[in-house]
């Protein structure tokens, strides 16, 4: 399958469980990343070239926790997705869809999960790259999050002495993820899983710091709250198939307690796994 994001740290933010549950199942995951985070400083949306470097090491430990085969690492500029190279964006993923006929494909709703404009540029050129494909499409869904699903992992975070800061991913309103989102048509469990996925957000360190929300969930919190994962199946899609439907119609019970991965666990992870950053070209 083809995962289509805008950053380093959105696959495992927006569907980390579900990647990590494909993955197990056999499934070759590949992640196409249109952007390296340059913009992503704590300090602000200031081109920071040092810093796109570091995220996409951070990606590179958070894919292999995942279990994700593949990343095709593209260079479009951060914070500009919706207005610059769009062109080629389109025959990118065109290009990326072609090239390993994912069984289906998932990437950011309408809203980018909390209206950032870079997630709306990627569901923008991922709707109508798929669209170009016509009756050879394959399955499209789109990641979504219920309205409220944030609220108590801030509230806990809060009660335990967390203080939002000022800037980055952290300061948003908690209402603001969700917030006027298409509902599911896909609900996928992805609780056994859901250990690898706070491991990965973990890898991002640059853009979660320490301390923060999810770094101070107890397991069983973390399978509370982040152990269901949301999709919107794009309308009028043309595929019969249903990948992601059967998937979240298998029932999953966890068989033993999940040790959860550390950080350092992820570069002999990536070693051994095989997992490469194969850069986009540009021309």
């Amino acid at each position: 399958m083809l995962a289509v994001f805008a950053h380093p740290d959105d696959e495992s933010l927006a569907c980390g469980g579900t990647l990590a549950r494909l993955s197990d199942l056999g499934a070759r995951v590949i992640l196409l990343c249109a952007t390296r985070g340059e913009r992503g400083g704590a300090t602000g949306p200031i081109k920071d070239e040092g810093l796109g470097v570091v995220r996409v090491g951070e990606l590179t430990e958070a894919a292999a926790l995942l279990g994700i085969r593949d990343i095709i690492l593209m260079d479009h500029p951060d914070g500009e997705l919706r207005w610059e190279d769009v062109p080629l964006l389109h025959a990118e993923i065109v290009a990326a869809v072609r090239r390993y006929a994912p069984a289906c494909v998932i990437t950011f709703g309408a809203d980018g999960l909390y209206w950032h404009v870079d997630h709306i540029g990627v569901h923008e050129r991922t709707t109508t790259a798929l669209r170009s494909l016509g009756q050879a499409a394959p399955p499209l869904y789109y990641v979504t999050m219920p309205r409220g699903m944030m609220r108590p992992i801030w509230e806990a975070a809060i009660a335990r002495g967390w203080a939002a800061p000022p800037k980055g991913f952290w300061s948003l309103v908690p209402d603001a993820f969700g917030l006027n989102a298409e509902p599911p048509t896909v609900v996928v469990d992805v609780a056994p899983w859901v250990a690898r996925k706070v491991a990965a957000i973990r890898c991002h360190r640059t853009q979660m710091g320490t301390g923060h929300p999810f770094d101070q969930l107890s397991p069983a919190e973390a399978e509370r709250w982040l152990g269901i994962e949301h999709f919107h199946r794009a309308p009028n899609d043309p595929s019969p198939l249903q990948p992601l439907e059967d998937l979240g119609a298998a029932s999953v019970r966890p068989t033993r307690d999940q040790a959860l991965p550390t950080t350092e666990d992820a570069v002999p992870l990536a070693r051994a796994s095989g997992v490469v950053a194969t850069p986009g070209t540009r021309d």
